[in-house]
């Protein structure tokens, strides 16, 4: 979230989109009945069920299952064309006038630099701007540049008409007309509209440019940095944010720094590529200082052994040749190159794609090890269950060893929200039997692996050795000790850069913010962006002042939020470039002379004069926010509407002629899965996955009550396709994918319409996620028995939202 979930009430517009926010985050979605109650606020859902959500909305469009990209593309073609955006926000604020690369090219949905024989792109070179002598961007003010990014995204989107919209989407033209107006009032001051955005958008091939045409959108508005404004993102695990925030992905370290890659054996190569330089005057680029916020992490992790001399362990650190995500590990277990798998707080067989493919990567390990409170499909993947789970058992070898671990209310912490916010929580109850929390389990875990190293030797110890353990009781480290940890300390004095005499902290107390950080080995910090949450002054993220001067909604002494307790991001962008708001009675900060003051912690220096000219984007070298992506997408600058790759037409309406780009180009497919994919000859139904209020993912099928009221596996299917297949209400259908099907109760609803799709008519399936064979419901099958191994080209998140089936009577 680049807001918070109290600061959604400040909205005038809120477009729901590529999520359920009533349903799937029902406590979250009060603040939108708030705006609506207190601001008057329009609510609009576009979805291709008629849902929770939709029924309190006031306004309901329907799209097809992974046309996302599409419709908000012709939402940006509309602001444009019809002069509906925020002018003074996109000048000062955006690269509109930047320069591109006369080598930069777009041709029938490709862009310049693909190789087809890789399914990508390794050459990005042309997706840059023009680079001046002084080593700053080339712009044109007047925006008549034909290569300015302006002049670029208007010839792009101007493709995207409301016909293509309705052809590609089934979106009825007036309906998406309808919606360009209302979010084309926010595009003024004074007037705010959020995006919320969940699962919707990120379960797709084409995701991650699902939300970065939804951020397009909110910039050409204006809504981006102001209160009521944002792009939302509504995380589904309370802890699903801190996930990413400390690095548990393939290719992280924490706070969003990055391992390196192969080719980067050199340290001072690696630091230059993320260390990015302002592109303009004035500008800030806080990944400058990147260097301080690494090296603070290594001496968080090595201590003493990690020096200037051997480059802060730069070496111990492993150099990635792939990504190493979900799909690329199940991959090698398929193929016998992985041993053993620690399946920690994770239900890999539920929530992989194709459980067919991960059923046998499981039996093909040596050992498998189930870090988990309860019993999960996983933990007896091996077990035989009827058609749930059709295994042959006595051909697995695999040695599934369980251990207990305690669940979030036994035990102390921090929880990360959806907004940013870290939450400490304290324990509610003891863990039972013989639980154990994670910690002590991983502590157990290193140190024996240390001792094996410390006796045995073996290749490469140095990272295991030395690395720093320095807890009071280092088979079982606090959450206490954790938390001090990430939030950093200081290894020497750190006195006052323009009085060297002046201590400002002391070696050993905790820093007050990633400022503090240095690259020179004196301070420590496990996630800069948390440094802030634990101070010298106490745990910040305990804090429970919920009082709110401002009125609106901005409790800044309620727990801690990242970064710098800051609850809007990029808040500068909320004031004009004299520093006044452009909305004074939702004002977050301003410039009264001297100083920035406000509701929030601002952006940068308090006496930064906005004289400077420094753009609001201090994250990005620009200073302002980027419409053109550089190289920082797989797929390319501009996002682009490609199918998924099961669709119900078989091509791409925006180019039909060229079958490279019907689905993303850069998406990530191993070979053999190729052919799993369903067809829509065979299977001509779409189908998409959700989740529903009733049940938390798979544990609260292990809860009586949940299973009381939410009990056995369904599907929902309109009451057209009902007719068409012969399936009544309560009836059990079947629906079958390529890679398998499941049996459950038919829910035929009005809440799903059929929709026309460039002249073809079109059924939605909708598949709730809940059920298999653990726990006190009924059993059932496992959805992902039906979805395709495909990930999205830069997360890698399989596509789960659209793929195709067919629906008949069981």
């Amino acid at each position: 979230m680049t807001n918070h979930w109290v600061d959604i009430r400040n909205a005038d517009v809120i477009l729901v989109m590529g999520g359920n926010a009533a349903e799937a985050h029902p406590c979250g979605f009060k603040w939108v009945t708030e705006a609506k109650a207190h601001r008057k606020a329009r609510l609009i859902v576009v979805d291709p069920r008629f849902t929770r959500t939709a029924s309190v909305a006031d306004y309901y469009a329907p799209i097809r299952t992974g046309t996302d990209i599409a419709f908000l593309g012709g939402v940006i073609n509309w602001l444009l064309a019809n002069d509906k955006i925020q002018h003074e926000y996109v000048k000062n604020y955006t690269d509109f006038a930047f320069i591109v690369r006369e080598d930069f090219a777009f041709n029938d949905g490709i862009y310049s630099g693909y190789d087809a024989q890789k399914h990508a792109y390794p050459d990005k070179s042309s997706w840059d701007y023009e680079i001046g002598e002084d080593g700053f961007v080339k712009t044109d003010a007047t925006l008549q540049n034909p290569r300015c990014v302006y002049q670029l995204l208007k010839q792009h989107y101007s493709r995207y008409t409301p016909e293509m919209v309705e052809k590609v989407c089934g979106t009825p033209k007036e309906k998406f007309l309808k919606v360009c107006e209302m979010l084309a009032s926010t595009a003024v001051p004074g007037r705010a509209g959020t995006i919320m955005y969940a699962l919707g958008w990120t379960h797709h091939s084409i995701g991650s440019q699902m939300i970065r045409t939804g951020a397009m959108v909110q910039l050409l508005l204006g809504n981006i940095g102001i209160a009521g404004g944002g792009m939302n993102a509504l995380r589904g695990h309370s802890n699903i944010q801190g996930l990413t925030d400390l690095g548990l992905m393939s290719n992280l370290l924490t706070g969003y720094m990055t391992l390196p890659n192969e080719a980067e054996q050199s340290y001072d190569d690696y630091i230059k590529k993320r260390a990015l330089q302002p592109l303009r005057p004035n500008q800030l680029s806080y990944w400058q200082r990147y260097n301080a916020f690494f090296v603070s992490f290594m001496k968080s992790w090595w201590g003493d052994a990690a020096t200037k001399e051997n480059n802060w362990g730069y070496d111990w650190l492993p150099k990635l040749d792939k990504p190493y995500d979900l799909m690329q590990t199940i991959e090698l277990m398929n193929q016998g190159k992985v041993n053993g798998y620690i399946c920690q707080g994770f239900n890999v067989i539920a929530s992989a794609p194709n459980k067919a493919k991960t059923l046998a990567a499981l039996g093909k390990l040596k050992w498998l090890v189930i870090m988990d409170p309860l019993a999960t499909e996983t933990s007896e993947f091996w077990r035989k269950v009827g058609d749930y789970n059709d295994v042959d058992s006595g051909s697995i070898q695999t040695e599934v060893f369980r251990l207990p671990t305690t669940c979030f209310a036994e035990e102390n912490g921090s929880l990360v929200s959806s907004s940013r916010v870290l939450q400490w929580h304290w324990k509610g109850a003891e863990p039972p039997a013989e639980a154990k929390s994670d910690l002590e389990i991983m502590s157990g875990l290193f140190l024996r692996i240390r001792a094996a190293y410390q006796k045995d030797g073996g290749k490469l110890p140095d990272p295991i050795v030395k690395l720093d353990w320095p807890y009071s009781n280092p088979a079982s480290p606090t959450p206490e000790e954790l938390a001090m940890e990430y939030n950093g300390r200081a290894l020497a004095d750190q006195t006052d850069p323009k009085d060297a005499t002046k201590v400002l902290v002391k070696k050993g107390e905790q820093l007050a913010g990633f400022a503090q950080l240095k690259d020179d080995g004196s301070t420590a910090s496990g996630c800069w962006i948390f440094c802030g949450a634990w101070t010298q002054a106490g745990n910040q993220m305990g804090r429970r002042d919920n009082s709110d001067p401002t009125g609106i909604g901005q409790t800044l002494n309620w727990a801690w939020a990242w970064p710098a307790n800051r609850r809007v991001l990029y808040n500068r962008a909320s004031c004009d470039t004299a520093g006044k708001p452009f909305d004074p009675m939702r004002k977050l900060i301003g410039w009264n002379g001297s100083a920035w003051t406000g509701a929030d912690v601002p952006d940068y220096k308090i006496d930064e004069s906005p004289d400077l000219g420094m753009g609001p984007f201090i994250m990005n070298p620009e200073g302002v926010a980027r419409f053109f992506a550089r190289d920082g997408m797989n797929e390319g600058p501009f996002p682009e509407h490609y199918e998924p790759f099961e669709n119900p037409l078989g091509y791409n309406p925006f180019h039909p002629n060229n079958p490279q780009a019907t689905s993303n180009p850069a998406a990530r497919v191993f070979p053999d899965d190729r052919k799993t994919f369903s067809t829509a000859q065979s299977f001509p139904h779409v189908a998409t996955t959700y989740r529903l209020t009733e049940h938390f993912h798979f544990w609260t099928k292990h809860a009586r009550l949940n299973a009381i009221i939410q009990p056995q596996q369904f599907v929902e299917i309109g009451e057209e396709l009902a007719k068409e297949v012969g399936v009544v209400d309560g009836a059990r259908v079947k629906v079958s994918s390529n890679r398998g099907y499941l049996i459950a109760v038919a829910v035929v609803t009005k809440r799903i319409k059929v929709l026309t799709i460039d002249g073809k008519k079109v059924h939605h399936v909708g598949v709730p996620l809940h059920w298999g064979f653990t726990g006190l419901t009924k059993p059932g099958y496992l959805t992902n028995t039906l979805t395709p191994p495909v990930g999205d080209g830069n997360s890698q998140t399989p596509e789960f939202k659209s793929f195709l089936v067919k629906v008949e009577k069981a």
